[in-house]
């Protein structure tokens, strides 16, 4: 029997630094790579000196753990990690736990929790977000499977995570698979932002020809406010700010303009459509990556259409902080965060998660790759009203778009006559005027739909389902 405290599957970059993470905060590891050759260069180099064994073969790992085994693979989604639970399952005894913290599928956790559990097995899916430093130094982590499984790791996740001022940025997220759907909901508000942040430095430099120094500047500042002061924001003002070592000129300006993604993007709108959930902004955010993708296309359409940039845009000033541009950003940030929360309200409606809406924005305050400020009002609003329907109804949103939609409006008008294409900020607009509008078009809608498909429609001024014989 074995008396390391952790065991780890997978060394790449993540897995190597969670498990140094691990052993720094006290538990001693063993770890298991597919190539073992691998294993020695890591036991070797960073994992010299310290409480971690390398083991050639899984059943040389799993005896080198003590009882009840906890187990955090870190391989490739999808069909490896049933390929590594097929192998390992005839390894374990009762008790036993398995982590897959990669970006599973959150209903492939579901369906290997039901198998696991029903073996006597524990499984928990755990999101875990921060990048190669958040997973060194603490990531925010979003564990779920039975409560039961937690607890036999909280201690660990507990120390491993990121801190902020009111505890771990980690907690019980729900059963089955919830703690995966919170994480692909997560990466589904990153791309959001990104690509506002994305839209903000196009408009600046096309529309406003600022240099990138000029640009970082702007960013420096927005990121001292409450409104945008964020990971992201922090990042995207050391990419504009970097100097190409060649020339000294923007490096940012040498890059492919075509941004791949890795799924959990299309997964949260997909799941946000089978939900009946509007995420206009994760969607917009999505489709640009999709768009970009197309370079060859759009460098032979773009040298055909000749469409000019009129660089006549009121943005703002460097000087007053870019402030309509500022406003537009800060509204579409705004509205990514409301959206991906009502996406995990209406999923712990659909799959009985239980969700704590304040709880999972407390752990996204740190470590995380969209941790910002803003979630403290975020988690101050769910803490007040846990039934709320929506993020923008708390008082606080609510004046912080009734004071900047005009902003927001008078940079998408611009942009749309200036020819720069700024998806996410277009359909952020969208999105709130749709939502604070009484009426909307949908009774003509309704009426062609019965016209052509007799499928009956409801009147404002009476109760019941109704057809009309429509004179075609």
């Amino acid at each position: 029997m074995g008396n390391a405290h952790f065991g780890l599957i997978g060394l790449g970059v993540m897995g190597e630094n969670l498990v140094l993470n691990a052993e720094r905060n006290g538990f001693s590891s063993a770890v298991y790579n597919r190539t073992y050759a691998k294993t020695t260069e890591f036991l070797l180099g960073r994992g010299a000196g310290k409480q971690i064994v390398g083991a050639e073969t899984l059943e040389d790992f799993v005896a080198l753990l003590e009882r009840p085994r906890r187990i955090l693979m870190m391989v490739k989604a999808g069909q490896p990690i049933d390929d590594l639970i097929a192998t390992i399952s005839p390894l374990l005894e009762d008790g036993d736990l398995l982590i897959d913290g990669g970006n599973s599928l959150y209903t492939d956790t579901e369906r290997r929790v039901a198998d696991l559990e029903s073996k006597s097995f524990g499984y928990i899916g755990m999101g875990v977000s921060g990048g190669a430093k958040g997973a060194l130094e603490g990531p925010s982590m979003m564990p779920g499977g039975t409560r039961s499984a937690y607890d036999a790791i909280a201690a660990l996740v507990g120390k491993m995570a990121a801190k902020v001022e009111d505890g771990p940025c980690v907690t019980y997220i729900g059963p089955g698979g919830a703690g995966h759907f919170v994480k692909t909901v997560h990466n589904g508000i990153e791309y959001g932002i990104e690509q506002i942040l994305a839209e903000a430095y196009d408009l600046m430099k096309r529309g406003a020809g600022m240099s990138g120094i000029a640009m970082a500047d702007v960013l420096r500042g927005w990121n001292e406010l409450e409104e945008l002061s964020s990971f992201l924001v922090e990042i995207t003002e050391v990419c504009l700010r970097t100097r190409n070592p060649e020339d000294g000129g923007d490096l940012v300006e040498l890059i492919v303009d075509a941004a791949g993604q890795k799924g959990t993007g299309l997964w949260t709108v997909e799941s946000a459509l089978q939900m009946g959930v509007a995420v206009p902004t994760i969607y917009a955010a999505l489709n640009a990556r999709v768009m970009s993708s197309l370079r060859n296309q759009r460098l032979k359409a773009a040298a055909a259409m000749e469409l000019s940039v009129n660089s006549n845009l009121n943005l703002g000033t460097p000087a007053d902080g870019m402030a309509p541009l500022r406003d537009a950003c800060i509204l579409a940030c705004i509205a990514s965060y409301a959206q991906g929360m009502e996406l995990l309200r209406e999923a712990s409606n659909v799959h009985q998660y239980n969700l704590d809406l304040a709880a999972i924005a407390q752990i996204w305050k740190g470590g995380c790759i969209i941790r910002a400020r803003l979630l403290q009002r975020i988690q101050e609003a769910y803490g007040t009203h846990s039934n709320l329907e929506n993020l923008m109804m708390d008082p606080w949103f609510l004046e912080q778009i009734r004071t900047r939609l005009i902003n927001l409006q008078q940079v998408v008008a611009g942009a749309a006559q200036a020819g720069i294409p700024v998806p996410c900020l277009s359909s952020t607009l969208d999105y709130i005027t749709s939502y604070f509008s009484g009426r909307l078009p949908q009774n003509l809608v309704q009426a062609m739909r019965d016209c052509f498909g007799s499928h009956t429609y409801e009147r404002v001024d009476q109760s019941g389902s109704f057809h009309t014989e429509w004179l075609v």
